[in-house]
């Protein structure tokens, strides 16, 4: 049926022809209508889109993201924010030319190497079919005259440049997924989150040298409808739903010192109660505080311990972006990994998989999760290093030499290109000892190489890496509450303004042994693609040698007046 026959007062029929016209398909669950909808509309722009040049496109898919998110949040016992919205993002993924070469692929020596993605494109939140296929028609079109253009582009980028390395192609053939689950909508009791975030941050009127705060609660559910020229129909939901502290305050010798911690959890029923996320918050204000009066770190070579959640960031920012897919075949990536499947990264002792579809470990909902990536490609477990042997990349659909499928990680935030990222990393050890044994270690590796202190991370707020050729590619990781351990004896000493620095080969060949406390980061991660939710799960680790380095230090003073409220505690 050419979807343009149906006479605009026909809208209600049409949904229900739609619902009916996908019946049976994926399960039990009757798509919603707004998938026929859209295949409707791919189906006539396939049939009928083509460049003055002959060029059509070879893929399109449609992916509408239909988000419904709360958001509560106080400073000081007073309401800062308040929000209940709708939205729905359209997403055109178009390729013209073939599987072998397309308009995606990098053009060399150019500004723009590579495609950013279309953009979220607006889209009615109604169900309205004259109106989302306008928006389809339309964008579409957009979208196809710049693939156009940017394929004849790739084409003389080929002729010029010198031969590529990777001659791998620019995207996988992959059996199409027909899956739909109910769509789902958002539980947030809103007078009762309230009455709680006013509650809980309202402790910070305790702490006078606080200069600010916040506790938050959000809430979010996510209906993704995805359609492809392939056949692939995915109807999936999923929700999630965290507890947000922050504080920060400044030392007397200006630098900037902030906590923060949170609670995550797929479910609106698994979030902690008010008592646990005051207990929480009171220590998030308590460790601020005492990092004011916590001496400076110095510049620092020794041996150190990276407790299991700081460990997870470790190996999220160090490890983890460097077995990407498509940075193995970008020209201007570092390309630490290419060239070493089959070989040692990591100790032997040492193994890492990542896999999307581990809900939960233990008691604690994983932010990594999903059942199928943002290509369509059903997600699984990728063991990445065995017994420190690396065995492969985390793909997506954009094959790299030797490995021309995807295994379910292309991901992206709505609105950018898709990109092989991480989901659930999970870090294992057959070299797992007590806690108070690693610590040991650390005190023996302490004397061993003549250190006055050994160093003990117990929190990292996150970090960054730098992957590129253009830039020294090594890492900083950013501590949040450090300790020296002495080897003497002596207790422990707090320490502020530590960054952690230093290159991924080098660091990797220091670890000596991990703990058996496994513990989990939940957190989000920014790269090429946008922010993505994201896990890393790993014990903690010891490394004989680290380096830390100052921190940037604001040269302000603190507030000259006595703040309006409370005393020292």
């Amino acid at each position: 049926m050419n979807p343009r026959t149906v006479p605009t007062c026909a809208a209600a029929v049409l949904f229900a022809a739609c619902s009916a016209a996908f019946a049976g398909s994926g399960g039990a669950t009757a798509p919603h209508p707004l998938m026929g909808v859209l295949a409707d509309e791919l189906t006539y722009s396939m049939d009928n889109l083509v460049a003055p040049d002959g060029s059509k496109p070879y893929y399109l898919a449609y992916t509408v993201y239909d988000d419904s998110r709360a958001r509560v949040a106080a400073t000081l016992g007073a309401l800062t924010t308040d929000e209940d919205n709708r939205s729905r993002k359209l997403n055109i993924d178009i390729r013209v030319g073939d599987y072998k070469i397309d308009n995606t692929h990098q053009l060399r020596g150019m500004g723009s190497s590579r495609e950013w993605g279309s953009g979220n494109l607006p889209v009615a939140v109604e169900d309205h079919p004259d109106s989302i296929r306008h928006a389809l028609w339309y964008y579409t079109d957009r979208q196809f005259k710049e693939a156009a253009k940017r394929l004849a582009k790739v084409k003389t980028n080929l002729k010029v440049k010198v031969e590529e390395e990777d001659k791998s192609d620019d995207f996988s053939h992959e059996e199409p997924e027909v899956f739909h689950e109910p769509a789902g909508s958002l539980k947030f009791d809103r007078d009762a989150w309230v009455a709680a975030v006013r509650r809980v941050s309202a402790i910070a009127r305790e702490f006078p040298t606080v200069y600010s705060s916040s506790v938050g609660v959000s809430g979010l559910t996510i209906n993704r409808y995805m359609v492809t020229n392939e056949g692939t129909r995915l109807q999936t939901t999923a929700s999630r739903f965290r507890v947000t502290m922050t504080a920060a305050t400044k030392a007397e010798d200006g630098m900037d010192l902030s906590q923060f911690s949170d609670f995550n959890s797929a479910t609106h029923d698994g979030l902690p109660n008010v008592d646990e996320i005051e207990t929480a918050f009171r220590r998030v204000l308590e460790t601020v505080v005492a990092l004011r009066s916590a001496p400076l770190a110095e510049p620092y070579i020794g041996p150190a311990i990276l407790r299991n959640r700081a460990s997870g960031v470790f190996f999220h920012e160090i490890f983890g972006h460097r077995i990407e897919g498509h940075r193995q075949k970008d020209v201007t990536e570092g390309q630490t990994f290419t060239k070493k499947i089959g070989l040692s990264v990591l100790p032997e002792f040492i193994s890492v998989y990542d896999d999307p579809t581990i809900k939960r470990i233990g008691e604690i909902d994983l932010r990594g999760h999903y059942s199928f990536d943002d290509e369509g490609v059903v997600a699984s477990r990728v063991a990445l290093v065995e017994n420190g042997v690396l065995k492969t990349f985390l793909l997506s659909r954009s094959p790299v030499k030797g490995f021309p499928k995807s295994n379910g990680h292309g991901r992206r935030q709505p609105g950018n290109a898709v990109v092989s990222r991480q989901g659930n990393l999970i870090v294992e050890s057959t070299k797992a000892i007590p806690f108070d044994d690693l610590r040991g270690m650390l005190v023996e590796e302490c004397k061993r190489q003549d250190k006055p202190y050994g160093l003990l991370f117990e929190d990292i707020s996150g970090g960054f890496t730098t992957t590129s050729r253009s830039g020294p590619q090594a890492f900083k990781v950013l501590p949040v509450v450090v300790y020296k351990i002495f080897p003497d004896g002596r207790p422990d000493e707090l320490l502020r303004g530590v960054d952690v620095v230093g290159t991924p080969l080098s660091c990797f060949e220091k670890i000596v042994a991990t703990g058996d406390d496994v513990g989990v980061f939940n957190g989000s991660c920014g790269a090429e693609s946008g922010w993505i939710p994201v896990s890393a799960i790993s014990p903690s680790i010891l490394v004989s040698t680290i380096e830390i380095e100052k921190r940037q230090r604001s040269q302000s003073r603190p507030p000259i007046l006595d703040p309006p409220f409370g005393l020292e505690p």
